[in-house]
């Protein structure tokens, strides 16, 4: 749009093209801005389940170590308990947020084609009128 307003009236087919494509270069990064933050999210979430994980062993080894032997083994298998339900969470707000970046990334591309796909078109209609309206031009001048 933009691009083809800045053209004005200049119709050969090179100048429309550039007015195109500078107008696919505004539009496909809008489209594209925001993707990688859901993929950053999903690794966030991954290795905040990792440190969870590493942090609740670190902290049933020093209750092994500190702890009396009759209360050894509850306060191990709490701890290794608070280490895998905090890996859990990490991968449930890691799979869906992959599957979601998989899909957004997926429809950007689609729109993407469909919007070069109509470009093309469109720029090939323009430079068959301009033809035809030359062509009618000759056999009339």
């Amino acid at each position: 749009n933009m691009g083809l307003a800045r053209q004005g009236s200049v119709r050969r087919r090179d100048d429309i093209e550039i007015a195109m494509e500078e107008s696919m270069m505004e539009i496909i990064p809008q489209l594209e801005k925001r993707t990688p933050y859901v993929a950053l999210l999903s690794n966030i979430a991954t290795l905040l389940g990792l440190l969870g994980t590493i942090m609740g062993l670190i902290e049933a080894f020093t209750a092994v170590a500190n702890a009396d032997p009759a209360e050894k083994a509850d306060l191990l298998s709490a701890s290794i308990s608070v280490a895998m339900n905090t890996t859990a969470f990490g991968l449930m707000v890691a799979i869906p947020l992959l599957i979601v970046h998989a899909t957004l990334t997926s429809k950007t591309s689609e729109i993407v084609d469909s919007l070069e796909m109509a470009s093309v078109k469109t720029l090939n209609l323009i430079a068959d009128f301009a033809k035809r309206q030359a062509e009618l031009a000759s056999k009339n001048g």
